[in-house]
């Protein structure tokens, strides 16, 4: 019995012996002496052969940088006008309502100011301007004095947006910049304004500076009252090249990107950095016009690795061209402020 345990032991380890051995040749023949192994590992029975790496790519070329402020603002009438009674008294008539088209002149109220005892006399509160009444107007028996206003009457034919920027962007702020406004009533639309006037002081509870923006066209869909997204195109970053800011890989130490060389192999790339608005970053300094910037697939990377380009199509870089595309895509979730 004893012996007949050592014979299958015996048999079992030679036979363990010969398939290692087969499994050995059959591997070393497959692969072929030297060619086994992975890129810069220890390989099978050589030096190994690289693996090649998908990459997505794009040219090294100057872009244009669009910078903006997002911020909310409300829309009213570039003329807008309250209005009070000669005297204090009570109202016992009332000839408008809220959107009420009127003429300058026009009798709007009559005020009561006699007082027990004294001769009943009306006093007529009249519109001192043409336009629309834009705030619903006391009710008849509402007891008023003169510095009450009774109502507002606005050209509502000329609107503007009236729109409030944080402190830490105010210096950027200038007549004359352009923004695209989103309205929560039209969310697909984008109408165009312009910065007619800069606040010269800073709100200092809210800490915000206040700014006027009129449309650039008149569009009878733009009422007064309504909500406004703005987007406040303030500066533009030109000359550089840059790239997706994802592209750029940091370790602590350095920021680098990678190259593809005319070999289709990779090499690491040391950069400075510039500004970054959005999805992209300037490249100041350590890229050359015209050289393909690896864009995706870039983690994996290290210098000599073989790469194989596989970007489908053309990348629009020239980011913010379509400012209106831009906007639109925004306009249905605007912060209270846009954070590059």
């Amino acid at each position: 019995m004893k012996k007949w345990n050592v014979a299958v032991i015996f048999v079992f380890c030679a036979l363990l012996i010969a398939g290692s051995v087969y499994y050995v040749f059959f591997f070393s023949k497959k692969s072929g002496a030297g060619k086994g192994g992975f890129p810069g590992g220890f390989g099978g029975f050589g030096g190994g052969a690289q693996n090649v790496v998908s990459v997505k790519t794009m040219k090294a070329s100057p872009i244009t940088l669009h910078d903006y402020v997002i911020t909310n603002g409300e829309i009213s009438p570039q003329t807008s006008v309250d209005v009070f009674p000669n005297i204090g008294g009570k109202i016992v008539q009332v000839n408008v309502s809220l959107g009420s088209l009127v003429r300058k002149g026009e009798t709007l109220a009559l005020v009561d100011p006699s007082t027990p005892g004294v001769y009943y006399a009306k006093s007529p509160v009249t519109a001192p301007i043409s336009g629309t009444i834009t705030s619903s107007p006391l009710r008849q028996g509402t007891t008023v004095t003169g510095n009450t206003p009774i109502t507002t009457i606005g050209d509502v034919a000329n609107l503007q947006v009236t729109a409030s920027v944080p402190e830490r962007y105010v210096a950027s702020l200038k007549t004359g910049l352009n923004a695209d406004i989103v309205l929560e009533a039209y969310p697909d639309e984008i109408f165009t304004a312009t910065v007619t006037k800069v606040s010269p002081v800073l709100d200092a509870k809210s800490r915000t500076k206040e700014v006027i923006l009129n449309f650039d066209t008149s569009d009878s869909r733009v009422q007064a009252g309504m909500f406004a997204r703005v987007k406040l195109w303030t500066e533009d970053y030109e000359g550089e090249f840059a790239v997706p800011s994802d592209s750029i890989i940091e370790n602590g130490v350095e920021k680098y990107v990678f190259i593809i060389k005319s070999d289709n192999t990779a090499e690491k790339r040391i950069v400075t950095t510039g500004k970054s608005v959005d999805d992209f970053t300037q490249i100041l300094t350590g890229l050359k016009e015209g050289e393909t910037v690896v864009t995706e697939g870039m983690r994996v990377l290290s210098n000599g690795a073989q790469t194989k380009d596989i970007t489908s199509g053309i990348i629009d870089v020239d980011y913010g061209t379509d400012k209106k595309t831009e906007a639109q895509k925004d306009g249905e979730n605007l912060p209270p402020k846009g954070e590059h």
